[in-house]
């Protein structure tokens, strides 16, 4: 038996109507801690959620059925909008596998490790920061009996109380980390091939909930160890379209060029996505990345008002925003702007100048993605901004990066179907744990921009305009082999 099962259940699954947007990525998190433990001379059992199919995916007795005969330890790994079917999933599982330890992993429940080691007794052992150090240690002392005090990293139980150990030191030298373990998966079912080229963004907006998780700090692969991950993702799997999932890739133009003259010189002929940073791009740049392959450029621009993005600590000035999103569009086949509305502080003035400028940069050829603020507990503005009693909860209506795949989506609006209400009714109970599903001002301030935003084409209205847009994934593995069209939310 192996000693320890480790599921992944990030996926991107979402019911439109009567039809499902359903992706393959790799999973790369999970697989880069398989590779780990796997060092340390343990033996994974590694299943992969994205890969099951069912009638309904989303049943925790289905999460049961496909973790049959679990090693001694099980492993759950999940993003936030996953956390609550995940807790509800581990639930079933304590009750089918009562002696199994189970252990729950991924970016799902930080900053909120407390609250569920308190209310959800299933739950044995949470891992904080990377568990790539973490994680063989920690199946050590289960698999000793030894003390979990020891353990870096994680959070558990002891005698009634919580207790938090010190998180290990960051990882460094990203080179020195084994290549995920893609001999448990078979590579030929996946269509998105992700790449990390850097773990960590030091940039301190307010809303975001990525930089929390690796502490504001940044550390990069080399250029040769990149390729080499492309390489044996082209060789072995036929990948041609790669995406570059960190969201600190354009670092710096120095290390950009340095990777676009070694992917020249290469010979990889491949297609590449990636995000960029409005105040650490320029031309030459960009028209490196476009001349090795670079399709795709992503800038997380996230208003058109100075004031907001002051406020948020963006960085960077509307202005810039402007010449270098023109220049973008004049190279890229396509550029996708991301905004973030429904700021508790964004006026109405505030709005419309971020109006303005999607309008815009639409007509320049740009794809916006505008999306609804997501307030995340691990988040400066959640935190420091928001009271508890200010969060109101609409069963029509989530955020986009919320949205978990139970509810049938109509980009903005949602609709919850009566065998998943149970899911919900744990979000409703849990506001300080599932805040990202909730909103501030909601008839004041979500709901009249919303209508705007519809009005100007930027959501759908109905489900004949929802069915003419293409994918809305920013990170789809699919690429745009026609001209550049115009396009809104939805494509």
């Amino acid at each position: 038996m192996a000693d320890i099962t480790i599921l992944n259940l990030n996926m991107l699954y979402v019911r439109y109507f009567d039809t499902v947007e359903r992706e393959l990525h790799l999973p790369l998190g999970p697989l880069y801690v398989t590779s780990a433990l796997e060092d340390a001379g343990f033996e994974v059992d590694f299943r992969d959620y994205q890969r099951h199919e069912a009638d309904e995916l989303f049943a925790a007795e289905e999460i049961v059925k496909f973790l049959k005969d679990p090693a001694p330890v099980v492993a759950l790994s999940c993003m936030a909008n996953l956390l609550p079917f995940t807790l509800l999933a581990m639930r079933e599982l304590r009750s089918a596998y009562p002696d199994r330890t189970l252990v729950l992993a991924g970016v799902g429940p930080k900053s909120v490790e407390t609250q569920i080691l308190e209310r959800f007794p299933w739950v044995d052992i949470i891992v904080r920061g990377e568990s790539e150090t973490t994680a063989p240690l920690l199946l050590a002392a289960l698999r000793d009996g030894a003390p979990l005090e020891a353990v870096p990293g994680i959070s558990f139980r002891e005698g009634g109380l919580v207790r938090h150990t010190e998180r290990p030191e960051r990882i460094t030298d990203l080179d020195a980390i084994t290549q995920p373990a893609y001999h448990h998966i078979d590579l030929s079912k996946y269509s998105g091939y992700g790449v990390i080229t850097s773990r960590g963004c030091p940039y301190p907006c307010t809303f975001c909930s990525v930089a929390p998780v690796w502490d504001h700090r940044s550390f990069y692969r080399s250029v040769d160890s990149v390729l080499a991950d492309m390489r044996h993702l082209h060789d072995t799997a036929g990948a041609k379209l790669f995406l570059f999932q960190d969201e600190f890739f354009v670092s710096g133009k120095s290390r950009v060029m340095r990777f676009c003259d070694a992917l020249a010189r290469s010979g990889l002929r491949i297609h590449w996505k990636a995000f960029g940073r409005i105040n650490l791009t320029d031309e030459e740049m960009m028209r490196a990345m476009e001349e090795t392959g670079c399709v795709e450029i992503r800038f997380g621009v996230e208003s058109g008002s100075d004031r907001v993005l002051a406020a948020t600590k963006k960085g960077f000035a509307a202005e810039q925003t402007v010449d270098v999103v023109r220049t973008a569009c004049d190279i890229f086949r396509r550029v996708d702007l991301f905004y973030v509305w429904g700021f508790p502080f964004e006026t109405m003035e505030d709005f419309y100048q971020s109006l303005f400028q999607m309008v815009s940069f639409r007509m320049m050829g740009a794809r916006i993605l505008p999306s609804l603020l997501c307030l995340l507990p691990q988040t400066e503005i959640f935190r420091d901004q928001v009271k508890l009693s200010d969060l109101e909860f609409a069963p029509d209506l989530f955020p986009e990066y919320m949205v978990t795949g139970h509810e049938v989506s109509r980009h903005a609006h949602v609709e919850i179907r009566p065998e998943h209400a149970g899911v919900f009714d744990i979000v409703r109970a849990h506001p300080d744990m599932f805040p990202g599903f909730f909103h501030v001002g909601l008839d004041t301030n979500i709901r009249p921009k919303l209508r705007i935003l519809q009005e100007h084409g930027f959501y759908p209205a109905s489900a004949e305009e929802l069915q003419e847009m293409e994918s809305c994934g920013a990170h789809s593995p699919r690429l745009n082999e026609g001209q550049r069209q115009l396009a809104t939310r939805g494509g």
